[in-house]
């Protein structure tokens, strides 16, 4: 059987290269737009036995849409699938598949995010632009001096752990599946002590409805006074309004948010003349000592050719295996 994929959201200045690539060497027959899925544009999909999508809303009713289409997978490009239903997908019979990809891509984004809290650019930035070439209010930390705590030890946790050795901080990590490698260089700990002996605490879960608001008001209060919180999973691990009273109370220091909560519809789209109704993120966005940035941590050269060829080579698997199965 020949597949035929119908790819959503693809960025011709970046991605069309690779999926014309893997499409034509796996002899896959592919269409796609760059728009998101919508109950409007599904009907593009009908005859495909994929659709390739990233991190857009999938909804019940753009689920049912799908079935309607004859749509047998739903393949997302990306490691989380928090933003498909998947209790609705399974109940009309529509199996959901996400890759993996490089996870170093993440890892130095979380890790420059440290270093910018370390020395306070966003506030040395605002400063500069006002031509105020002072010191005053810039004293800055340096990275080894730092314990550094990982609340996930997946991939990408590992990695952060791996290149954070090289400053020489103390190095802290929570996760239920202890790696000896790792263990080498990160001391394993519970959640408790994490939280509280962290001065920087980096978040590498995944977005599940367990780790809705792991981290809020309890969490804080156990966190040291001015501890730097980076964000570089999912939104929803951390209870907005109460990160937003801990900054205001001088509790967190610093925040480095690649991903907030209720971001769907915000990102990778230009909003330039348009009026932003996220409030937390134009609160957010307003503190000296909080970079709000738009999810684009994953946003490497390997990375997108990883998860164009890891989703494309998965969702062809995916159909030969069924094939055998048949056989």
């Amino acid at each position: 059987m020949r597949m035929k994929m119908f790819v959503y959201s693809l960025r011709e200045y970046d991605e069309r290269q690779f999926f014309d690539t893997i499409c034509g060497e796996l002899g896959i027959e592919y269409d796609s737009v760059p728009e998101v899925p919508t109950p409007d544009n599904i009907s593009l999909a009908k005859g495909y036995d994929v659709i390739n999508i990233i991190t857009c809303p999938i909804d019940e009713e753009r689920i049912v849409k799908l079935k309607e289409a004859g749509v047998r997978l739903i393949m997302s490009r990306t490691v989380g699938t928090d933003h498909i239903n998947k209790e609705a997908a399974a109940r009309y019979g529509i199996p959901v598949m996400g890759i993996s990809y490089s996870p170093c891509a993440v890892a130095d984004y979380a890790i420059m995010l440290m270093l910018m809290g370390c020395r306070k650019l966003k506030y040395v930035q605002l400063r500069t632009i006002g031509r105020d070439y002072g010191l005053y209010g810039r004293l800055g930390r340096e990275l080894r001096d730092c314990t550094v705590g990982l609340y996930g030890g997946g991939d990408i946790g590992k990695t952060v752990a791996r290149q954070l050795s090289g400053f020489g901080c103390r190095i802290l990590i929570c996760d239920r599946h202890p790696d000896p490698e790792i263990a080498g260089i990160a001391e394993y700990v519970d959640p408790d002590r994490l939280l509280s002996e962290s001065d920087i605490l980096s978040l590498h879960l995944s977005g599940t409805q367990e780790n809705y608001h792991i981290i809020g008001a309890d969490e804080f209060a156990c966190m040291k006074d001015g501890v730097m919180l980076i964000n570089t999973a999912r939104g929803l691990l951390i209870d907005t309004k109460a990160m937003i009273d801990a900054i205001e109370s001088g509790k967190i220091g610093f925040a480095g948010l690649d991903v907030i909560e209720n971001e769907k519809g915000m990102y990778y789209f230009d909003h330039e003349d348009r009026i932003l109704t996220n409030k937390d993120f134009s609160i957010l966005n307003g503190y000296p000592n909080v970079i709000v940035l738009p999810h684009m941590a994953f946003y490497t050269e390997p990375a997108v050719r990883d998860m164009v060829v890891n989703s494309t080579v998965a969702a062809k698997g995916f159909f030969d295996d069924k094939e055998q199965a048949n056989d």
